[in-house]
């Protein structure tokens, strides 16, 4: 059991038991693409202590709304409208346009980084889940102050530090949830498991207490590259999307897939 999710989980109100039971082989499946592609645990390890000591003064950025109170009462309060909404849509790089008013008045949505421009109204929007990759289409989440759950991986510490320095310009900033990939423990911070922003996008309803069941995927796909992916080598990303898959699978949710054939 990841002692930083455990801790965290404890302030939540909802769904720990559910979670802690299905944590361990998303973790698992952490290693497993490390070795894959021959990735360095230390430097996630790195990339999540620089965003643990970053983030542990009462002023982060300059901005008390980074604090670490003020991010558990963003989390909690963002717990609360995902279990409030009527239906939850999770959107993916392979996604379409999206006119939320065509999904009914409850509907919501929870964005897979870059995937958030593919919607028309961003207050509908409950969070984009993100490792900073998302380039204009996550500058619009932010400026419309959408809840960011903010990734820290070996590859992205600049990309994170950058983006957050200049989103404490702001006039005002969006509410922040953090998050690693790593089995140690960081103050304020949690890994609720996965690899790409949306398979990881699916382990943070799970560790919200969502019934994955009750949830539908848009643009979720193996086979091409989509859209609204950041810039990338279309080889490798399609290497990645295999391991989404494989994520996926260990969530019961594969058949969410989109199937080009």
């Amino acid at each position: 059991m990841n002692l930083t999710t455990q801790t965290f989980l404890q302030h939540l109100p909802v769904g720990q038991s559910v979670f802690i039971d299905a944590l361990e082989p998303l973790l698992a499946l952490q290693d497993e693409v490390r070795e894959a592609f021959g990735y360095s645990i230390q430097n996630d390890v790195e990339s999540a202590e620089r965003m643990e000591s970053m983030f542990s003064i009462s002023q982060p950025f300059g901005r008390y709304e980074w604090s670490f109170d003020q991010r558990q009462k963003a989390t909690i309060g963002l717990q609360k409208h995902l279990h409030a909404a009527k239906q939850l849509y999770v959107i993916g790089a392979g996604s379409g346009m999206i006119r939320t008013s065509d999904y009914g008045p409850g509907a919501r949505f929870i964005a897979a980084d870059g995937a958030v421009g593919a919607v028309d109204d961003l207050s509908k929007v409950l969070c984009v889940v993100s490792d900073g990759d998302g380039a204009e289409h996550l500058q619009r989440a932010v400026e419309s102050s959408v809840h960011i759950v903010l990734h820290a991986h070996g590859d992205n510490l600049q990309t994170w530090t950058t983006l957050c320095t200049e989103w404490a310009k702001n006039e005002s900033v969006p509410s922040l949830t953090l998050t690693h990939q790593t089995k140690s423990s960081f103050t304020g911070m949690y890994n609720p498991g996965g690899f790409t922003d949306g398979d990881r996008a699916l382990c943070f309803l799970q560790s919200m207490g969502l019934d994955l069941s009750q949830i539908q995927c848009l643009g979720f796909s193996t086979q091409k590259v989509g859209m609204w992916s950041g810039a990338t080598d279309p080889v490798s990303k399609l290497d990645k999307l295999q391991w989404m898959n494989e994520a996926m699978i260990r969530l019961g949710v594969e058949h969410q897939l989109i199937n080009y054939d």
